[in-house]
């Protein structure tokens, strides 16, 4: 859950400040599909990765429930037909030629797309590993548990992994701490551990664990929309992770994917 959760609060962070997104739902679960409840789509990423012409691209990406600046490449169960254990560089490349093509699409006329927010699976197969080849940046997603950085070492190794063997633009964003009670001692000594071991790369940021999250998400509306003082704590924690997001991209000029992995919790 956490890392559709961060992709979904980015996603609504950005769409309070006006930008263009589009969210990729690469976990075959579909839950990043079923919050935004888009449109219904001709075809979907399952049909992307098996023909990725520019009219089945264009057929899979429509809006989302939230409104028009936020589009969604429509996730599918299927996808667990392409997460093949050891794909071939081709294989593992259509995802960045597809998203290198998006902006021409030029769908329905609208400005390009501004941000590209990525949920992946919360393996390491052909889905996660592809949208690692396409981002420009990787977020990852940890829980304060005992097993946090164990799970945050195994993503950093597969971050590190794809940008040696083939995506030398590929750079950690960060680590990001969901789903934090401040009154845990327990979560407290974690994330200490955490800083401790991977230094400034864990955001001074961390999401706090609110049950508005998961009704906002129930209800398939932007948490920054839910109006509840637990929705508007976590949404202040989204707009300012979205700022980092947002300087990381304007070091490069342009606003790059962003890919959200999760390896523990």
């Amino acid at each position: 859950m956490g890392k559709t959760t961060v992709a979904l609060g980015l996603a609504s962070a950005a769409m309070r400040r006006g930008l263009r997104t589009l969210v990729v739902d690469l976990d075959p679960q579909c839950n990043a599909t079923s919050a935004l409840e888009p449109e219904d789509a001709e075809a979907d990423l399952a049909d992307v990765l098996a023909d990725p012409s520019p009219s089945v691209l264009a057929s899979a990406i429509v809006p989302s429930g939230w409104g028009e600046d936020v589009h969604v490449l429509v996730g599918s169960e299927d996808a667990e037909l392409h997460n093949v254990p050891d794909p071939s560089l081709n294989r593992l490349s259509t995802l960045s030629r597809v998203l290198g093509a998006v902006n021409e699409l030029n769908l329905a006329q609208e400005r390009p797309f501004q941000l590209v927010l990525l949920d992946c699976p919360p393996s390491l197969g052909r889905l996660t590993r592809s949208a690692l080849v396409a981002a420009h940046r990787a977020l990852l997603v940890a829980e304060p548990t005992m097993f946090a950085v164990s799970g945050v070492q195994r993503a950093f190794e597969a971050v590190q992994h794809e940008r040696d063997e083939n995506n030398p633009d590929l750079q950690p964003l960060g680590v990001v701490v969901n789903r934090v009670r401040p009154r845990s001692h327990e979560h407290q000594f974690r994330i200490n551990e955490l800083r401790e071991i991977f230094g400034p790369l864990v955001m001074p940021v961390v999401l706090p664990d609110r049950l508005a999250v998961q009704q906002a998400q129930g209800a398939c509306m932007p948490i920054h929309q839910w109006g509840t003082p637990g929705a508007r704590e976590v949404s202040l924690a989204f707009n300012l992770l979205l700022a980092r997001v947002l300087r990381a991209g304007r070091a490069r000029r342009i606003r790059q994917p962003v890919t959200d992995e999760s390896e523990s919790g």
